[in-house]
């Protein structure tokens, strides 16, 4: 059984039934011709080794390009020593503790194969951890982050000039 969802739309259809198969792909087709999609980059530089950056008013800025009242944005960074996290912004301990915490569970050069090629494992293995994306709702025009949420960079093989991160809103 296939099951295709859409705005107020729910079409269930059996494989064996052709007809049955074109409604559903009908209802594909409406479904996407529905959907809108908006993305923007923006660059960032880091100072230090490990480093956390609050990028919630550049990611506000693009939502705010967008017009997007309702939908759901993804916000990325398509580097494999960084990662994106949503975390508290009120008091700047927290980015300092989650690095001394991840610094902790990932001991720098502690023999890892990858540091023989170019000596940053670790950072490697954090981003890993931490992910490269967060995904938030998107209602009434603004983010459905929590009242001491923000969106963070997170640097593990700073310093770098230049670091991307993609903001995705799909509505």
């Amino acid at each position: 059984m296939w099951v295709v969802w859409g705005p107020a739309l729910t079409t269930r259809f059996l494989k064996s039934d052709p007809r049955q198969m074109s409604l559903g792909a009908e209802a594909l087709r409406r479904y996407k011709a529905l959907m809108a999609h908006f993305s923007r980059a923006f660059s960032l530089s880091t100072q230090d080794k490990h480093q956390i950056v609050d990028i919630t008013r550049k990611v506000t800025d693009v939502l705010r390009e967008s017009g997007v009242s309702e939908g759901q944005l993804t916000v990325f960074t398509p580097h494999a020593t960084a990662a994106i996290a949503i975390n508290e912004n009120d008091d700047p301990n927290i980015g300092t503790d989650l690095l001394h915490a991840l610094s902790k569970l990932i001991i720098e050069h502690d023999g890892w194969l990858h540091d023989r090629i170019d000596n940053n494992a670790a950072a490697h293995i954090k981003s890993a951890i931490m992910g490269p994306s967060e995904i938030v709702p998107i209602i009434g025009g603004r983010l459905s982050l929590g009242t001491w949420q923000n969106f963070f960079f997170c640097e593990f093989d700073g310093p770098r000039r230049e670091r991307q991160v993609i903001v995705s809103i799909v509505s």
